[in-house]
């Protein structure tokens, strides 16, 4: 045998191209896949999907009450006032004026007050007379004083027409002595210190002067008719005229 050849028989068998050690390539597809599968396990297990489903369904539940609610609440708010309502409201009895706490038409508050030179002065003395209650904030003070001055020049008169006027203040009963004996009034003043009949009768009440806010006496005129009962009222009275604009009223009862 020459070297040649036996060089040739001595090389391996060349190698198939077709190797059947190779994996198919539909083999391969599955096991990709089966580590994807597993991955998204482990990522979203089914324990968290459910819980993430309950949290959505609680929170559908509470939403749907609270539109509901705030739906019925609006619409309860826009219903019209019933007729029924209305009726009432326009058969109640009119109310006083703020600050006031009497209407004409009411039973005269009694009272029982010191008065000047030291007696007393009650509403029953009066009984079946027509009676004037003005009341006035301060003694001997301008507007005070021409008030009256011009019921005492006009006293005579209020009494040919069955009347009796009075004046009240929170003064004491000396300093209403000394404004009568000063200015020569000719109507009885009576002292109410404790503010109890200018409450009653609502002289007393929020007042105010260069924006600044205190209680006070408010300037009040009050005519009782000879059944004891209010006949008319005057608030926040302005002096000039006054007495006069009184005694035609006394004079109309």
């Amino acid at each position: 045998m020459s070297k040649k050849t036996r060089k040739k028989s001595s090389k391996p068998a060349p190698k198939s191209r077709k190797t059947p050690a190779r994996k198919p390539a539909v083999a391969k597809t599955p096991s990709k896949a089966a580590p994807r599968s597993g991955m998204t396990s482990a990522k979203k297990p089914a324990s968290k999907v459910a819980s993430k489903a309950a949290k959505t369904a609680t929170k559908t539940t509470v939403a749907k009450p609270e539109k509901t609610a705030k739906t019925t609440s609006a619409k309860a708010s826009h219903k019209p006032t019933s007729k029924q309502l209305i009726k009432s409201n326009l058969s109640a009895p009119p109310k006083p004026d703020a600050g006031t706490g009497l209407v004409e038409g009411a039973k005269a508050p009694p009272f029982s007050l010191p008065r000047d030179g030291g007696d007393s002065v009650s509403l029953a003395d009066y009984a079946g007379k027509k009676l004037v209650l003005f009341f006035y904030p301060r003694a001997d003070t301008p507007g005070c004083t021409r008030e009256a001055i011009d019921f005492t020049r006009l006293n005579d008169t209020f009494a040919d027409e069955g009347a009796v006027v009075l004046g009240i203040s929170a003064d004491t009963a000396k300093a209403q002595e000394s404004f009568r004996n000063k200015h020569q009034l000719s109507v009885p003043l009576i002292s109410d210190e404790q503010h109890e009949m200018l409450e009653a009768y609502g002289a007393w009440g929020e007042k105010s002067m260069y924006g600044r806010s205190f209680m006070g006496i408010i300037r009040t005129t009050v005519l009782i008719g000879t059944n004891g009962r209010i006949a008319k009222i005057w608030r926040n009275v302005r002096v000039d005229g006054h007495a006069d604009e009184v005694l035609a009223a006394v004079r109309a009862i």
